[in-house]
């Protein structure tokens, strides 16, 4: 017997979990794009996940965190938001910034933090939605 996403086509990612002192999550909009997201993105060559992340964030959001500051939270399945018909498979981390200001960069179109009974404000997609927005 086959599972619910055999043959569903996988995009698979990196993405952070990074929250304020309030406790809301940090979301980004891609340029292009509707829904807002976790900050993230797909590997290149060679790169570990947590590499994968780290070089996002930096490219995305002008934050560092060290590869190996990354705290794995685990693999997560969920719709792909931007990409129909796929499934996004993600590789999660919790991310400490201190006192960086995330800010604008990359491909990167907007950001927001979202706190509870706030995501009714913004189309977020189903991997932050489904598994990280605080409650």
């Amino acid at each position: 017997m086959s599972s619910p996403t055999a043959g569903t086509r996988r995009i698979h990612v990196s993405a952070a979990v990074i929250r304020d002192d309030e406790g809301r999550l940090l979301l980004v909009r891609k340029a292009g794009t509707t829904a807002f997201m976790q900050p993230g993105g797909k590997p290149e060559p060679g790169e570990t996940a947590s590499e994968t992340l780290s070089r996002e964030l930096a490219e995305e959001l002008g934050i560092h965190v060290a590869a190996d500051a990354l705290r794995g939270l685990g693999s997560f399945t969920a719709a792909a938001a931007n990409e129909p018909g796929f499934v996004v498979v993600a590789d999660v981390f919790a991310a400490d910034i201190g006192d960086q200001q995330p800010a604008v960069g990359a491909e990167i179109a907007e950001l927001a933090w979202v706190g509870p009974g706030e995501a009714d404000r913004f189309e977020i997609a189903p991997l932050a939605r489904e598994y990280f927005l605080p409650r």
